[in-house]
């Protein structure tokens, strides 16, 4: 599947064989839901730039803070001793706990049904 970026925000590109066109939504998007549609590339790339322009504007008009897609930055609450054991193994891979943990997970994303 191919991503779409524009001003921080990443968006799908799909293709729907019952209506013969290209849509999209924008990916990370905790509360709101931003789509778009066109019937080529350059007509997707269009209405995700104006959909996520239009997004944008009408949460200015309105007072509010606009939604961010996700970080990328992740706090988790672990046991102590699962960190010691996360620790352990990252130090035995000779990588760090950061690399390990984000390793981990994706290798169980390869086998969920996610996208």
């Amino acid at each position: 599947m191919g991503y779409l970026k524009y001003k921080g925000y990443k968006g799908s590109v799909e293709y729907s064989e019952e209506d013969n066109c290209l849509f999209g939504k924008v990916q990370g998007m905790s509360k709101d839901c931003i789509t778009y549609e066109g019937n080529d590339v350059d007509e997707l790339k269009a209405d995700f730039e104006g959909a996520i322009d239009d997004y944008l504007e009408s949460c200015k008009a309105r007072g509010v803070e606009p939604c961010k897609p996700y970080s990328g930055t992740l706090n988790i609450r672990i046991t102590p001793d699962i960190h010691s054991r996360i620790a352990m193994a990252a130090k035995e891979k000779g990588t760090t706990i950061n690399a390990y943990i984000k390793s981990a997970l994706e290798n169980q994303l390869k086998h969920a049904e996610v996208f």
